[in-house]
């Protein structure tokens, strides 16, 4: 069975179900991730012995607000519109992503999932060989694409094909906003001579940002161009914990199939259509330990 097969086969209460929206569940992730930042923050800004080392979750638990984000997006992290626009922002904030610039991005990836000609996530390709495997890794090529969209926005000189023409006002004026709380930021600090937001924000993203491109790879490269989302998208089954921190989005295949299911109810819908998934793999270490070895392969032939 394909997703729409799956879908039509879901009984009303089902679907009402498996749809419902809910600010506690997304409210409680809110607080745990965002109040582990803040704690982490702390030893950092205190400088307590080896504090450097603490830059790492630290950077892994900014960078995978991106999970927060987009589920935002979507207007399923919360039942209220404004907890979402709110979220939405702020995260988008945080690790250089206008939120309403990728809403266009991204929901132009839900319509062309996986189509080589339409779907903007293979405007840049997937790495074909270690070298470029490693410079996509690192996170270099999405922080210099992302400057370059933030002030080619803020200039109204954007030109992506996703992106209508009545939503280039708004994402020119978003752009123009980050830009000026980015530029606010800045001058504090240097009029305050400090370097708290460098310590546990900026150096900790940068370090962070690799395990958000490792988790993201793995969530289409080398699926098959079809239109079958359970097959074009890569569920993975990884731990609880991973789960817990990327908003449950390892459950990829699902989540194309049926957009609207907020995350706290992927794992109930995982369960529907788990015996017709098609694209898995049991962990992400797993996933790029075979990636790594088939572009090794690809080195020597």
């Amino acid at each position: 069975m394909d997703h729409r097969a799956v879908i039509a086969q879901l009984s009303p209460e089902q679907r009402r179900l498996i749809t419902a929206k809910a600010d506690r569940p997304g409210l409680f992730r809110l607080a745990v991730h965002g109040g582990l930042i803040v704690l982490l923050a702390i030893p950092i800004i205190l400088e307590i012995p080896f504090w450097p080392l603490l830059m790492l979750p630290q950077g892994v638990l900014v960078v995978f607000l991106f999970t927060l984000l987009h589920e935002t997006i979507h207007d399923t992290a919360f039942e209220t519109p404004w907890l979402n626009r709110a979220a939405a922002f702020t995260s988008g904030f945080m690790i250089l992503l206008p939120p309403d610039w990728f809403r266009y991005f991204h929901f132009a990836h839900h319509r062309h999932t996986h189509d080589p000609d339409n779907d903007p996530e293979l405007m840049t390709p997937k790495p074909e060989t270690l070298g470029q495997y490693l410079l996509y890794l690192s996170g270099i090529p999405y922080w210099i694409a992302m400057v370059r969209v933030v002030f080619a926005n803020a200039a109204g000189k954007n030109r992506d094909s996703f992106v209508p023409e009545k939503g280039r006002p708004k994402i020119r004026w978003e752009a123009r906003v980050f830009l000026a709380l980015y530029a606010v930021l800045l001058a504090s600090s240097l009029v305050a001579g400090s370097s708290i937001l460098l310590w546990v924000w900026i150096v900790p993203a940068l370090v962070g940002q690799p395990f958000l491109r490792a988790y993201l790879l793995a969530e289409h490269t080398r699926c098959p161009h079809v239109a079958n989302m359970l097959e074009n998208t890569r569920t993975i089954f990884t731990t609880g914990l991973v789960r817990f921190f990327a908003w449950n989005m390892p459950y990829h295949a699902e989540h194309h199939s049926y957009p609207t299911v907020p995350f706290h109810q992927l794992p109930r819908f995982h369960r529907i259509a788990a015996e017709h998934l098609r694209s898995t793999e049991k962990g992400y270490v797993r996933f790029h330990r075979k990636l790594a070895a088939d572009l090794k392969r690809h080195l020597f032939r």
